[in-house]
């Protein structure tokens, strides 16, 4: 990246990190079970959710506790500007006064818009793209997650793809954040194990990209190396013993920590670049992560050496004797070894490379100026790691 640009980026950031304590960050408040939705409910919800999740346990107990209900079960991986649009219909159709996120990252960040759109129906959902778009008070918002990821029930981000363009892109505004957020357990241990472990390393990326990142706060930093530590602890156990209620407790804790950390500290290229893979492929966005996000720690290079081994201290990789260089290698080597003892791919095939410089320039435009990442590049520089992500594992390589 010229030299202009990178002063424009970091100084963009600054700013951002200078006025972070006079953001108005919150946290939703927190229930352990759907049995205790009568205590915040009102009378009429959306429930956004997908085809498979409406049918299932967790859904007929949610219902059971209203009276009249309206359901949105057309979400799918990666929700499209359609489908919310669609949701949007449904709600002013039946006068609903409350919207439920019911589901994975999809059917959350898919309620999330929804209730964007409900705030500013005059706009459409590109024009809220970007940084505090919305700035109206949405309705009243309830999400309930069964998977251990995304972390959006604490996040001010909703991820969306645009139906015709393919273009991925998030709506980041403090309006987004929940108002409750119902984390139970219970509602995670039918999850595959494929999903358990793209999910958990989606949590993973979130909580490692706010670490490594350069507007981080003591709390983002604790908040970060917890999750980092109980994922490494309990994501195998989860993937391999699915009704272990323990680990699933851990993880879902641990996609909570690692949500707030990186919705106050931000992510990095890994997540851009997953985005326009997951726009322009439809690919699921936690594994796309997994498989980048060795690639992009080891092309950072000696300028989070320190911060991974701080990760490797955590998680018992490393202690004070081990030098930055030796525990950031074993650090990135450990999330590889994560990755092939849950079968995801070292690479990513879908990848066309005539495809590359469109996707490169949208990893672009969504991660400068506003991602605080530790190593600056532009979109020459960004595609070359599409290029590594089509190469074997041995071809990794710092970005000079």
């Amino acid at each position: 990246m010229k030299w202009a640009r990178r002063w424009i980026c970091r100084m963009f950031q600054t700013s951002m990190r200078l006025l972070f304590p006079f953001l108005p960050y919150r946290n939703p408040q927190i229930l352990h079970a759907i049995n205790q939705i009568d205590t915040v409910k009102k009378q009429h919800p959306l429930i956004v959710t997908g085809s498979h999740t409406s049918k299932s346990e967790g859904m007929k107990e949610l219902i059971h506790h209203y009276d009249n209900v309206t359901i949105f079960d057309g979400v799918k991986a990666n929700p499209t500007t359609e489908m919310i649009d669609t949701a949007f219909q449904l709600y002013e159709k039946e006068h609903c006064d409350h919207i439920i996120g019911f589901g994975g990252g999809s059917s959350l960040d898919c309620a999330k818009a929804v209730a964007a759109q409900v705030a500013q129906p005059r706009k459409s959902i590109a024009q809220m793209a970007g940084v505090l778009k919305v700035c109206k008070q949405t309705p009243f918002m309830i999400l309930i997650p069964t998977t251990a990821g995304t972390g959006s029930e604490t996040t001010i981000a909703a991820v969306v793809t645009d139906s015709q363009t393919h273009h991925k892109y998030a709506i980041n505004d403090f309006s987004l954040i929940p108002d409750v957020a119902i984390l139970e357990p219970a509602l995670t241990v039918s999850l595959p194990p494929h999903l358990t472990a793209s999910t958990g390393m989606d949590a993973l990326t979130h909580a490692m990209e706010a670490y490594i990142g350069r507007s981080t706060t003591k709390q983002t930093r604790q908040e970060a190396l917890e999750a980092i530590r109980l994922i490494y602890e309990n994501i195998l156990v989860a993937y391999q013993e699915g009704t272990n209620i323990e680990a699933r407790k851990n993880m879902l804790h641990a996609s909570y920590l690692a949500g707030d950390a990186f919705s106050k500290s931000y992510v990095g290229y890994v997540h851009a670049i997953a985005h326009s893979l997951g726009g322009q492929y439809n690919l699921p966005h936690g594994q796309t992560n997994a498989t980048l996000l060795p690639i992009v720690l080891k092309a950072y290079g000696h300028p989070i050496d320190k911060k991974l081994h701080d990760m490797a201290c955590v998680v018992g990789l490393a202690d004070e004797s081990t030098s930055d260089a030796q525990a950031a290698q074993r650090m990135i080597q450990s999330i590889q070894k994560l990755n092939r003892a849950m079968d995801i791919p070292s690479t990513i095939p879908q990848i066309r490379k005539e495809d590359i410089a469109l996707m490169a320039r949208y990893a672009d435009q969504e991660a400068n100026p506003l991602y605080p990442v530790p190593v600056l590049w532009d979109q020459k520089e960004l595609g070359i790691l599409y290029e590594q992500a089509m190469d074997k594992p041995k071809n990794l390589a710092t970005i000079k």
